[in-house]
This record gives C-alpha cells, sequence and structure tokens, in this order.
C-alpha cells in the first residue's frame, strides 16, 4: 500500500508497522491528515522522542529519501533553505568540475 492508497488512520497505522515504526492514534492521525490534505507535516519535541524516526519510516513507506532538517532557535528560513550544509556543497561542486574536467566536459 502506496502512502497515496490509504483511506484509514488504521491504515496508516498497519502501513508504518511494516516499516517497524509503531505510531499512536495521534501521530497517524496527523499523518492522514498530512497525506489527504496535501501539506507538510511539521514535527517538534524533545531530543530522543522519534520525530527523526517517523521520518525514516515515512521516507521508507513512500519510497522516498529523508531531508533532516535541525531547527534551532534564531534559524531563518534563509538559512534553512539555503545555507544548510555550505561546506557540502562546495564539496560537490567541486567534484562536479573534476568529473567535468576529466571527461572533458565543461560543467561552467
Amino acid at each position: 500500500m502506496g502512502v497515496h492508497d490509504v483511506a484509514t488512520v488504521d491504515e496508516v497505522v498497519e502501513a508504518l508497522a511494516g516499516c517497524e515504526y509503531l505510531a499512536d492514534e495521534g501521530l497517524a492521525t496527523a499523518i492522514f491528515l498530512a497525506l489527504r490534505l496535501q501539506r507538510p507535516l511539521l514535527l517538534e519535541g524533545e531530543a530522543g522522542v522519534g520525530k527523526t524516526e517517523v521520518g525514516k519510516a515515512l521516507a521508507s513507506w513512500s519510497d522516498g529519501g529523508l531531508i533532516r532538517l535541525q531547527c534551532f532557535e534564531g534559524l531563518d528560513s534563509a538559512q534553512a533553505v539555503y545555507e544548510w550544509d555550505y561546506a557540502k556543497q562546495l564539496l560537490h561542486l567541486r567534484a562536479t568540475e573534476a568529473a567535468g574536467a576529466a571527461s572533458g566536459v565543461d560543467v561552467a
């Protein structure tokens, strides 16, 4: 059953259990509504309560990837969206340029 095929909250619970995640009714309802309304699901809570595990289960269920954004007080949207891993972006850019140069392709 795919993420867009669920018709009930119980089906969400079953699907997540198939991904080795046990969701309570409140969380399953929030996930069901986010899917049904095609809206993002934002999770907040103390460290260690399982927010990332929910994301991993949803990524597994949807056969999609997980983009983890760790927020903190003072983080604005520009930093979160555009500057999230500047060092990694530079490394990727350099590797792409090097691969292009090695193959004779201009990547600029």
